[in-house]
């Protein structure tokens, strides 16, 4: 079961993270030529017991956050506490100690499962290596036990991954992630490989473990319905950065940010009449090259309310309301004359 924690202090604090992918050219001498600024600058917390949303457009940085939150890659700046301790501090044990509070769900439910170990071998792995449950009985034990928490049979313990379903072995790989009880889990796109009948059901489960467990999620995703069905608040990318942040309802009801509004003009509605009383919010251009990113506010080529003070100064995620903060003086200035030119649709 996870630990309790105060309510009062983030469990997860992220601040001025980057990470930069150095760019090289030539066969032998590799000499660099660039960087891919895939994270620049990104800072938010995530509280005990609630799930932050992150999401954006594909090669925004998302992913790249989870990996860097979970130190699967070490980021080029800024910092990572987690329940207050900066994670670069810690090696040997005490990095094994918080590596068992944090652990992850992949995109890729077949990816992401060894196609020579069984389902029960595979959950009982990190227990294994982590000399958590040290006789076989007590592995098996538990494995039996996260099976029917996840609401696999037993039998599916005896079986390789290409024998279960898509959702069976994304089940197992959410079994693998508890496994070692931890606290915090990063979902990384968890359901975009799964038929849609079965990404409700695989919704649903992380739900209940959350509120079962006391789990807290960074889910990182793409389809926004389902963010605004599972996280309490939503933090939107774009080109490595937070350009809006707050409450998932402020988020989905009252965006401000010009690209929050055009990402979320971009959903259908289900009902004919409603979809056709709509008006979508087109960008212009293309997502520039995270190689060689546009100066001042990154969004400003595509943006339809940009000025030329746009094209030097780069914004700062400046807290507008409670929880709600924005990266875009213009939208901002407009929010607080009662302009609502720049409202997203409804």
């Amino acid at each position: 079961m996870a630990t309790t924690h105060s309510a009062q202090r983030p469990l997860l604090e992220v601040r001025g993270l980057r990470k930069h992918f150095p760019v090289t050219r030539g066969a032998l001498l590799r000499r660099k030529i660039g960087s891919i600024k895939a994270v620049d600058g990104v800072s938010f917390d995530v509280m005990h017991g609630e799930t932050l949303g992150l999401v954006g457009e594909s090669g925004c940085g998302k992913t790249t956050i989870g990996r860097c939150i979970l130190r699967l890659e070490v980021p080029t700046q800024g910092s990572v506490r987690f329940d207050g301790v900066d994670l670069a501090t810690l090696s040997g044990s005490s990095s094994r100690a918080y590596r068992r509070r944090m652990q992850a769900v992949f995109q890729d439910p077949y990816g992401s499962l060894n196609p020579r170990m069984r389902a029960g071998d595979i959950i009982a792995e990190p227990m294994i290596i982590h000399g958590t449950h040290r006789t076989s009985q007590q592995r098996a034990r538990r494995v039996r036990t996260l099976l029917d928490l996840c609401g696999l049979p037993v039998g599916i313990a005896q079986r390789y991954p290409h024998e279960m379903s898509g959702g069976q072995r994304q089940r197992v790989g959410i079994a693998r992630a508890l496994a070692l009880e931890p606290d915090f889990v990063v979902c990384d796109e968890p359901v975009s490989a799964l038929d849609v009948s079965i990404q409700a059901q695989i919704i649903n489960l992380l739900e209940d473990l959350r509120d079962e467990l006391g789990l807290t999620y960074l889910f990182i995703g793409h389809d926004l319905s389902v963010v605004r069905h599972l996280c309490h608040r939503v933090a939107v990318m774009y080109l490595g950065k937070v350009v809006e942040s707050g409450p998932a309802d402020v988020i989905f009801d009252a965006p401000r940010h010009p690209y929050t509004q055009a990402l979320l003009s971009a959903i259908p509605v289900p009902d004919p009449d409603v979809e056709r009383g709509r008006a979508p919010t087109p960008l212009a251009g293309e997502v520039p090259s995270a190689m060689n990113p546009p100066g001042g506010c990154v969004f400003h080529p595509r943006c339809p309310v940009a000025v030329e003070a746009c094209t030097r100064r780069i914004p700062e995620l400046i807290q507008q309301r409670a929880g709600h903060h924005l990266a875009c003086p213009e939208a901002a200035t407009a929010a607080a004359t009662g302009d609502t030119r720049s409202a997203a649709p409804a």
